[in-house]
């Protein structure tokens, strides 16, 4: 246990220490996120926080298994580092989706030569899709959700503590120091990043965090129920990112706009519209992504009818969290018609 908070401490004050410094190297360079009509901010920002969320939350472990490194860590390492250098490079000079879709699968890779991967009792090729599949969803739904001043990197918190939790409780230490590394540099930057931010992640720390705790969900382990119930548990550790993907993705459809296109229509952009303040917003969602993390602690121990039924219930409540964001959504462009 000392070791997960000297690991959590160094990342924290590694951080901190490397905000300040990586934003003047980021505005030297001019790579800043300039204001636009569909951003929220009214100066340039610099970007490449998330260089610092890189250094903080990898130099722990790092520190810790430096005399052995086990082959888990160094693949969990590498695949993590080409994903994080993928979004470097997209922060400095733009790629095109394919390229960046190119460095996480990349990553997927690594980490399958280092027999990282969703282990089912299914055919290898089954297993393999699968981990592709969720790897791509996370690390892209974490993307999506940097969308407001500290929603990312507090979301990531929140996210990793449970993770961090859930990993004591069944004695994985490796996923506890991964997920002690990230939220301490979460914490370390969102006293750069909670609202007004003076410096965003970026793509490298977006891609690397989604990448990462995607991975911290994957690996982990529940020896006392029943894989049939306990393969909710990263869905719902997840939740929040997962549905805010969902509702633009389905939302754009509906409207015949490409689900790639930017724009102010995520979960955080209509809470605003509801009348609540940014800050407001992020605490709030916050708050469901609290919610969502203890019902994952409960998964870990429901019976197959409580699991399926919370599951269900989660479900639905979010096809109807949904359909009346886009009922309001629908109103308010009626409106704006009319005028």
């Amino acid at each position: 246990m000392l070791a997960i908070i000297v690991i959590f401490l160094i990342a924290l004050t590694t951080t901190l220490i490397s905000v300040p410094w990586v934003r003047r190297v980021a505005l030297a360079l001019g790579l800043v996120d300039a204001p636009s009509q569909r951003k929220a901010h009214r100066t340039p920002t610099p970007l490449l926080g998330g260089a610092s969320i890189f250094i903080g939350a990898i130099i722990g472990v790092l520190l810790y298994y430096r005399g052995n490194p086990q082959p888990t860590v160094i693949g969990v390492v590498l695949a993590t580092t080409v994903v994080a250098l993928t979004g470097l490079i997209d922060d400095y000079r733009p790629l095109p989706a394919w390229a960046k879709l190119g460095g996480q699968i990349l990553g997927f890779l690594i980490l399958a030569r280092y027999g990282i991967r969703v282990r089912l009792p299914v055919p290898e090729i089954v297993n393999y899709s699968l981990t592709l599949l969720w790897l791509l969803g996370i690390t892209n739904a974490i993307n999506f959700l940097d969308n407001m001043d500290g929603l990312s990197a507090g979301i990531s918190a929140v996210t990793s503590s449970f993770i961090l939790l859930l990993a004591l409780f069944n004695h994985q230490f490796l996923i506890s120091a991964l997920a002690a590394g990230v939220l301490g540099a979460c914490l370390g930057f969102l006293r750069y990043n909670f609202p007004p931010a003076q410096i965003f992640m970026g793509d490298v720390g977006t891609m690397f965090l989604g990448f990462l705790l995607a991975v911290m969900g994957l690996q982990l382990r529940f020896p006392d129920n029943s894989n049939f119930v306990t393969w909710m548990v990263p869905i719902f550790l997840f939740g929040l990112p997962i549905f805010d993907m969902c509702l633009v993705v389905l939302s754009r459809l509906r409207r015949g706009i490409s689900p790639a296109t930017a724009g102010r229509d995520h979960t955080s952009h209509r809470l605003v519209q509801l009348g609540f303040s940014p800050r407001e917003t992020i605490l709030i969602l916050y708050l469901f992504s609290g919610i969502l993390g203890m019902m994952a602690l409960f998964i870990t121990q429901a019976t197959i009818i409580e699991g399926y039924t919370a599951g269900a219930v989660a479900v639905a409540l979010s096809l109807g969290v949904i359909g009346w964001l886009e009922h309001k959504w629908k109103e308010r462009e009626a409106n704006e018609q009319k005028q």
